[in-house]
């Protein structure tokens, strides 16, 4: 009959319309599955340092895409680990569906490892990135602990508000913007040695902040092979503007010749501190005679006559010898307009035959020492915390001894809260460019990738 298919010509019908239905509904047909592209992955940077069991590590964004594709429908993981010891795929998470992921890493042991992020699309298209991870060990107070990437010499550092610090660095002349409550790399930076015309390292160990100024000092020493290097001994200023995420800086006023002025001062009055010799040349400056400085703050309720705190000579320059502070009663316009030094009355501290790191103080001229040793030997010398009032006939107090197991040597404090208030708080930070952050022998300062140097800040309680 007529209306009588034969069973082939029913079988090729009934395919055929199933491909039609099959197409109708869009389900995984051949020409779809084709119009997908391949999917693509990007990362917010490619190398990234963490530590074991870290709070607040710094977080990687990747951002995936795959064109004909909702990119909800993609998904990102961590496939494979060049060292699983150090972190493993399942050490990677990553948070988030949309077009831009969280990623973060948690890390079992110090060292290194590459991390493959792949990234899966519709029709099982895949692409990777790979993620250089480096992991240095845990250490105490890890919870109070964040760590400054990009630079591993912190030196100086300085409250800007809203949660941010700017922080300097002593190998390079390059001042950055930290968050202080997270890990991570300076939102923002500022290369001061081309405005200020020097060609080499200004050594910068100090800083201090009057208003809407932030003067800054330099080492003015020798460097560590007892040669003089006019531009350490530079002072200047920058402007703040703005404030927390938002701040800018604008450089002002510098001079480059306080040593010479500290030293014919020193001469002036018997040498009594030994300026002349311990700027000779062959003369290292980290020496218990030497000549180092390394903090800088205001008089109590001055605006013009700034402490430099030394880090040596000690006085007399023997074990046990006290630490020295010497007045520059005109500092504003000596780092401000480049005005001769005008030398007051030297203040010699007993911090127990320890020598000034940094000093700082807040509104209501409440100091805080961080005492150190005079040596080049960051990571293992003793370190302790003063209290003290600025007035040179009072005594300062011994607040704490700092612990030292960890890598680096403590260098800033960056702001002093009111030391009356139970539990309050003060951040510090460490120059760890000495320290083999990652168990390879290498020094931090000498790592190849600047996102692996980092400095380390801990909160510490100080009030009460």
């Amino acid at each position: 009959m007529l209306h009588q298919l034969s069973l082939q010509n029913r079988r090729a019908a009934a395919a055929a319309g199933g491909v039609l239905v099959l197409a109708a509904l869009g389900v995984n047909t051949p020409a779809h599955a084709a119009s997908y592209g391949t999917p693509t992955i990007g990362l917010s940077v490619s190398y990234l340092s963490g530590a074991v069991g870290a709070t607040g590590d710094p977080v990687v964004t990747v951002s995936v895409a795959q064109s004909g594709a909702d990119v909800t429908a993609l998904g990102v993981v961590a496939s494979a680990s060049s060292k699983a010891s150090v972190a493993g795929t399942g050490d990677v998470t990553v948070t988030g569906t949309g077009a831009t992921r969280q990623l973060t890493v948690a890390a079992h042991a110090r060292g290194y490892t590459d991390l493959t992020i792949k990234v899966t699309g519709l029709g099982g298209k895949t692409a990777t990135k790979t993620l250089h991870y480096a992991a240095s060990a845990a250490v105490q107070n890890s919870a109070d602990t964040r760590y400054l990437t990009g630079s591993s010499d912190a030196s100086a550092a300085v409250d800007v508000g809203g949660g941010y610090a700017v922080v300097a660095d002593d190998e390079s002349n390059t001042l950055r913007l930290y968050s202080r409550s997270a890990s991570g790399a300076p939102v923002r930076s500022w290369d001061v040695g081309s405005v200020l015309g020097t060609d080499k390292e200004i050594d910068i160990e100090g800083a201090a902040r009057v208003g809407n100024t932030i003067y800054w000092t330099g080492s003015l020493g020798n460097n560590k092979d007892g040669e003089y290097k006019s531009d350490r001994n530079t002072v200047f200023t920058t402007t703040v503007t703005g404030s927390g995420a938002a701040t800018r800086l604008t450089v002002g006023g510098s001079y480059k010749k306080l040593r010479d002025d500290l030293v014919a001062w020193d001469r002036a009055n018997g040498n009594r501190y030994g300026f002349a010799a311990g700027t000779a040349d062959g003369e290292a400056p980290k020496q218990i005679d030497g000549f180092n400085i390394e903090g800088l703050e205001f008089a109590p309720g001055s605006t013009t006559t700034a402490y430099l705190g030394f880090r040596a000579p000690l006085v007399p320059p023997k074990e046990g010898g006290k630490a020295l502070i010497v007045p520059v009663t005109n500092f504003d316009k000596v780092a401000g307009s480049g005005a001769k030094a005008v030398i007051g009355t030297p203040i010699e501290l007993d911090l127990g035959g320890l020598s000034i790191r940094d000093i700082r103080k807040n509104d209501a001229d409440q100091y805080l020492i961080v005492a150190g040793s005079w040596a080049a030997d960051d990571n293992s010398d003793p370190y302790a915390l003063y209290t003290w009032d600025g007035v040179a006939a009072h005594a300062p107090v011994k607040r704490a001894d700092l612990p030292t197991a960890d890598p680096g040597g403590w260098e800033a404090v960056v702001d002093v809260p009111d030391l009356t208030v139970p539990g309050a708080r003060a951040q510090l930070i460490t120059d760890a460019g000495s320290a083999d952050l990652y168990g390879d022998g290498t020094e931090a300062k000498d790592l190849d990738h600047a996102e692996w140097k980092k400095s380390r800040a801990v909160w510490f309680t100080v009030g009460g």
